[in-house]
Order: structure tokens, then C-alpha cells, then sequence
């Protein structure tokens, strides 16, 4: 089985729309979005329109929630009615295996991102050391996190975890196949994918969580 991820697209269609393209290439089962659609970007009518004709599971990310209690136009109310329908979480079996999704970290955190890399995009074990402590009676074979605009697939204990990337920001989408649970991420927009962007302000936000 194929799972296609993605995440953290920001109102910014064309990079989904090549990361869904690829994913038909790669005949994925399903697609998975890890939320944040809304922020940043000015496509977010048609962002969600293609979600939606994608047929993609999507969950909320801290974005879509504040999009939530914004005010927006009659003409755009059909977008909140889209997101107040998002769960906060997904969790399945598939190919035998126990597979959570949220956007920043369990149980069902929209804000407290799991970091795991420095600027430069290499692992930083203390990072790694804390969160395989905080997830040691997540009873689950795979976790799937965004939010943080970082690129990795890591074990921590026993679990995968496993982060796409932002659309947007990091320019990569993966795809996770079970169950063999290997993970190939691939570039968009024909840009260098980014393992971590922006990392300082991450990293203050890390400190503030």
C-alpha cells in the first residue's frame, strides 16, 4: 500500500497540484494532508477546491483553525464550512499496521511542533532523545506530523515518524509504503527541497510551546 503525504500547503495551489499529479503517477492508495491549508499564501478558494476534488484526508492544522473565528465574505463561507468539518486527528490500521496523524504533535496538538533538526537540517539528538522519552506509551507503528516546515523520516523507539515537508516551504511531498514502512520524499516546483525553513523562528516557537 501507498499512502501519499502532504502538508502545510498554505494557500498556495500549484504545488499541490504537482505533488496529487505525482502521487497519481506512483499509484498511491490514498493521500493524506496534515493540515494547515489556510495561511501565507492568496489561493486558498482554489486550494481547497482541489482538496477537495482530490478526495484527500485532511485534517486541521492551527491555521485552518484560525481561519475559523476570522471574519471572510458570504462567498467564502463554504471555505469554514470545509474546515469546521476537518478532525484534528486521523488514526487507522493499514497493511497491519497502526498509523496517527496530527498536525503538530499527539494527542492533538495544533501547536506543539516536533522538532527534530537543526538549520542545517541534521538531526539534533537531544531533540530526538526528548520526544522518543515523550512518545514512549504511544502505542502506535507510524506517526505523521507537520506543522514545523521540517523534512524527516525517523525512528524513534518504535515508531516511524514521519514529517512531508510544507508544500510551500520546503518544496516536498512523501509518500509512505507499507508494509514495508519505507518513506521517499520527493522535490516540487522544480526547487531544491529544504530539510528545515525558517528555523530560527521554529525554534522560537519551540521554546514558547
Amino acid at each position: 500500500m501507498k499512502i501519499g503525504l502532504i502538508s502545510d500547503v498554505h494557500a498556495t495551489v500549484e504545488p499541490l497540484r504537482e505533488a496529487l499529479t505525482l502521487f497519481r503517477q506512483n499509484h498511491v492508495d490514498t493521500t493524506i494532508c496534515v493540515g494547515d491549508i489556510a495561511g501565507y499564501g492568496e489561493e486558498l478558494d482554489q486550494t481547497v477546491k482541489v482538496l477537495i476534488e482530490s478526495k484527500c484526508q485532511t485534517i486541521s492544522g492551527n491555521h485552518d483553525i484560525w481561519y475559523l473565528s476570522a471574519s471572510v465574505p458570504e462567498e467564502k463561507k463554504w471555505i469554514k464550512d470545509f474546515f469546521s468539518t476537518l478532525p484534528a486527528t486521523l488514526d487507522f490500521s493499514a497493511e497491519g499496521k497502526q498509523i496517527n496523524v496530527v498536525h503538530a504533535s499527539p494527542p492533538d496538538s495544533n501547536m506543539k511542533g516536533i522538532k527534530l533538526l537543526d538549520e542545517h537540517g541534521e538531526i539534533m539528538p537531544d531533540r530526538k532523545a526528548q520526544w522518543s522519552k515523550n512518545l514512549e506509551k504511544f502505542d502506535y507503528d507510524v506517526l505523521i506530523v507537520g506543522h514545523t516546515h521540517q523534512v524527516f523520516a525517523e525512528r524513534l523507539g518504535n515508531i516511524l515518524i514521519i514529517n512531508p515537508g510544507s508544500t510551500k516551504f520546503n518544496h516536498t511531498c512523501a509518500i509512505l509504503t507499507l508494509p514495508e514502512l519505507t518513506v521517499q520524499v520527493f522535490p516540487l516546483s522544480n526547487k531544491e527541497p529544504l530539510k528545515t525553513w525558517n528555523w530560527s523562528q521554529m525554534e522560537q516557537m519551540y521554546e514558547n510551546d
